[in-house]
């Protein structure tokens, strides 16, 4: 049974339902569109960012859109306990048996956000790609070398860098920051998003995140500031 967002809020800090929203459990703010769900009000931009795309000769697809907390929980405890792989910016594989909780946590954090600081929580960001241009027999892996030159995305790649504002979206995760690593496949609505990663506060992703069974919850807790400033805030400015 899923759980409801009133099960998240503790004694001490008491969550809006707006930042409940913001970080994954109320799922009130969302609207399906081409089967996925995303934030309502970026519907009409996206679908404009979709048709524009389309004349220009694109598929324009959402490989993810609106993720909550406990799927995004799944992920992250599946990778802290090594069921998945975990990646270095060089795409080499990371032997987490060897890291203290606090490195495996920032390892985790390059690719993967921490459960209540997700962008894809509030459902204004998007990963797209152009499903013609995948190679027949490939599947989309979601890599930076597919979006860069004689990648099978370059190309969509850059007309997004030219069209994107034009519809009210950009890249947050456009280079590395020393914090996530680049993600040239995510988006976002710039209006709305920015509204709502405010209310990602140290705060909030704490309360939360103290009433669940995340996997490293104490390193997490015991160093969420400084985490919330090098991976959370640490994105592109509009």
């Amino acid at each position: 049974m899923k759980r409801s967002w009133r099960s998240y809020l503790p004694s001490r800090y008491m969550l809006t339902s707006a930042e409940c929203s913001a970080c994954g459990v109320n799922e009130s703010h969302l609207a399906f569109y081409h089967g996925r769900h995303v934030h309502s009000t970026i519907v009409s931009d996206l679908s404009a960012l979709s048709q524009a795309a389309k004349k220009a000769g694109f598929e324009f697809y959402m490989a993810s859109a609106y993720r909550g907390f406990e799927r995004q929980k799944a992920i992250w405890n599946s990778k802290f306990a090594m069921r998945r792989p975990v990646f270095d910016i060089t795409n080499r594989e990371i032997e987490l048996s060897n890291l203290s909780d606090i490195d495996k946590v920032k390892a985790i954090m390059l690719f993967s956000a921490l459960p209540g600081a997700s962008r894809h929580h509030l459902g204004t960001d998007l990963d797209v790609f152009a499903k013609n241009l995948v190679p027949t027999g490939q599947s989309l892996q979601l890599e930076p070398w597919e979006y860069q030159q004689n990648g099978h995305q370059h190309e969509f790649s850059l007309w997004l860098d030219a069209h994107l504002a034009t519809f009210g979206f950009y890249r947050p995760y456009d280079c590395y920051r020393g914090g996530v690593a680049a993600e040239p496949w995510h988006i976002s609505h710039q209006l709305t998003a920015s509204k709502l990663a405010t209310l990602q506060s140290v705060d909030a992703i704490d309360a939360v995140l103290k009433r669940s069974d995340i996997k490293g919850k104490d390193a997490i807790l015991a160093n969420l500031s400084a985490l919330h400033q090098q991976f959370i805030t640490n994105v592109a400015q509009p």
